[in-house]
């Protein structure tokens, strides 16, 4: 099958325009069936060979092996995307992934910060330091327009209107969307522009907007690995990462009355559905501070409260 996932790469790669990230994902998730196949069957395998029952035993092994269900859910719809051009191509008779249902998905309310954390956390870096006046720019950005680490990371010069408030992003799947830039992330930032050292991009425009000490673009480890140092320092949650600000962002607009097709278009999400699991994280709040300060709600199910 390696020709023809070669093949299929190509296509995603000329006529979808499908980013690297997203090429990487499909060629790791066939191939990895590739390999499995041939493994099971010793001999050369085509993708007409393959039928519902072996994609089964696929999956099966894939259990075993321990694979979370998001991943065995991203790896099925690698394959239905794959089948469905090999059906176009005629190197399939029918796309045997189709019958296959994805298994049922544990989601975990994702975890934020309080308006009160997130304003520790920025105030954590040193101010009167260059990389301090950096991280708080990131952490002002990243908060300010909900962006993924990966978007900070891609951010240059010419993406920012500070006339109109705004950034241009680049997000997954080469989507682009417009994010508001407040006057606290635009004020951050032209401080550390004050300060920032940039190595010599010649004429290029796409000079980055966030480098490191010498002058080079950051990397989204370099900015995880920051982000840990400031949060032993302030003493927030471990489990705080560069996408917390950013579940933080979503949370705190559907708290305060934002509606929810807005922040759809602003997180970029492609499903409302994924955009909902914030309005579940506000509802799981209102509903601990209302057992925590109501003097008349139960703090156990039919067990009332003493006033």
């Amino acid at each position: 099958m390696h020709a023809e996932i070669a093949q299929f790469l190509r296509y995603l790669d000329v006529e979808r325009n499908a980013s690297d990230l997203t090429i990487k994902s499909y060629r790791e998730d066939l191939m990895d069936l590739a390999d499995f196949l041939t493994e099971e069957g010793q001999k050369k395998v085509v993708p007409r060979d393959v039928d519902a029952s072996h994609l089964r035993v696929y999956v099966s092994a894939l259990h075993d092996a321990g694979y979370a269900r998001t991943s065995i859910a991203r790896k099925l719809a690698s394959l239905r995307s794959f089948y469905r051009f090999a059906q176009r191509q005629q190197m399939a008779d029918t796309n045997p992934a189709k019958p296959l249902r994805n298994p049922r998905g544990q989601r975990k309310l994702p975890h934020f910060l309080t308006a009160e954390e997130v304003l520790t956390l920025i105030s954590s870096p040193d101010s009167n330091d260059a990389m301090g006046l950096r991280d708080i720019a990131i952490f002002e950005v990243i908060y300010s327009a909900g962006l993924r680490v990966s978007e900070v990371v891609g951010m240059n010069d010419r993406d920012l209107d500070f006339d109109e408030g705004t950034v241009r992003i680049r997000g997954k799947g080469k989507k682009e969307r417009i994010g508001s830039i407040g006057t606290h992330a635009a004020k951050a930032l032209h401080s550390y522009y004050a300060v920032r050292k940039r190595a010599d991009h010649g004429d290029s425009k796409d000079l980055p907007t966030f480098t490191n000490k010498f002058g080079q673009r950051l990397t989204t480890r370099s900015i995880a690995r920051m982000l840990e140092k400031h949060i032993k320092q302030c003493g927030l949650d471990t489990r705080t990462t560069p996408h917390t600000l950013r579940h933080s962002f979503a949370t705190h607009l559907l708290d305060r009355g934002a509606d929810i097709r807005s922040v759809q278009e602003m997180l970029g999400h492609k499903s409302l559905v994924t955009t909902q699991i914030y309005t579940h994280v506000s509802t799981a709040a209102l509903k601990q501070a209302y057992t925590k300060a109501h003097p008349r709600a139960s703090k156990k199910p039919g067990v009332p409260s003493k006033v």
